[in-house]
């Protein structure tokens, strides 16, 4: 089987790296395109990716501007390939049309439904689409769910072990209690409307007052706070949030990276999803919450014993993500 993969975004190379290696153990060929969206291409030669490089735009306007270009040097890449399906991850506009455009299969693996704008496009035009069980939205016919997380596709035991010589090059002795922090940029189409952390320097500092800080942020920050940024690779990021105490943040995904890692997680944005819910059901997520109650929060977590691991059990009876992914590559391919 012959596989295009657009990559719109960091994350989705952490979804789709298992499922690659898996497929072209068996024999199965790739043809991964991406765009240079923050750390994207560097996580791609990170783990041996060979790709072609699209374009990107950086403004929420530009990029519904841009969406006929983008779809067409998509396009042109695999009708070179000559693809049996081709596949995209959260939002993916642009392989729907592809798959439209060349008539073959074209599947998106999402589990973000506020898009609404995007989750149109990909509902008309997609041949399939994939999704958690906590994927609050009906999408009828063409809709597939699994027992799982997206996270689990790479972050599950079977897949990662995490490196603790990390903390060594992160300048953390390995007995020191830290909270990683993360920030996001805001200039997500998502983004709009929505809001995270209110006093930045404050929570900050209040929560120094507990334990080490430090934070990774997907822009500047005000430079009381630069000596707080940690210095880590992309590619070391997941090490670094396994052995943390606590982690707080703005983003959606790292806040469930954590829970999935077992790591005590306090989610502070507006933004609800259904993973998100999902995981607060289960005790893993912790959402809803003002800066200052998150420093009662931490004062809680940080001087407690060491957190239990029941994300272990709990995530103890869901799927295999990857091999599930490859079986729903494989049921897609057959929808010509």
């Amino acid at each position: 089987m012959r596989i295009l993969i657009d990559f719109n975004h960091p994350a989705h190379v952490h979804l789709f790296r298992n499922l690659i290696r898996i497929m072209e153990a068996k024999g199965h060929s790739f043809k991964l395109v991406a765009r240079d969206k923050e750390c994207t291409l560097e996580l791609l030669d990170h783990y041996g990716f060979k790709y072609v490089k699209r374009k990107g735009y950086s403004s929420r306007y530009l990029k519904a501007l841009g969406a006929f270009t983008i779809s067409l040097s998509i396009l042109s890449v695999a009708r070179a390939f000559k693809p049996d399906i081709v596949v995209g991850g959260v939002g993916n506009v642009y392989i729907p049309f592809t798959g439209r455009m060349l008539g073959v299969p074209s599947l998106i693996f999402d589990d973000t439904e506020h898009n609404s704008s995007a989750l149109a496009i990909i509902r008309i035009f997609s041949s399939v689409i994939c999704t958690p069980n906590s994927y609050t939205k009906e999408l009828g016919k063409k809709h597939v769910r699994y027992n799982g997380f997206h996270e689990l596709a790479y972050l599950s035991p079977k897949y990662f072990t995490p490196d603790k010589s990390i903390l060594r090059r992160a300048g953390i002795p390995s007995d020191e209690n830290f909270i990683l922090v993360r920030f996001v940029s805001w200039d997500a189409i998502h983004d709009k409307g929505h809001s995270g952390v209110k006093d930045k320097i404050g929570l900050v500092m209040a929560l120094s007052r507990i334990a080490r800080v430090v934070i990774s942020s997907e822009g500047s920050l005000p430079p009381e706070l630069e000596p707080f940024r940690v210095n880590v690779k992309p590619y070391e990021l997941h090490d670094l949030l396994a052995f943390s105490r606590l982690f707080v943040g703005e983003g959606a995904t790292m806040a469930s990276e954590a829970a999935v890692l077992g790591v005590p997680s306090v989610y502070i944005n507006t933004l609800k999803l259904g993973y998100l819910e999902e995981l607060e059901k289960m005790g893993l997520v912790i959402s809803g919450v003002s800066d200052e109650e998150v420093v009662l929060i931490a004062k809680k977590i940080v001087r407690r014993k060491k957190f239990s691991g029941k994300n272990a059990v709990l995530f103890k009876g869901m799927a295999d993500v990857p091999l599930v992914m490859e079986e729903v590559v494989g049921n897609a391919a057959k929808k010509k």
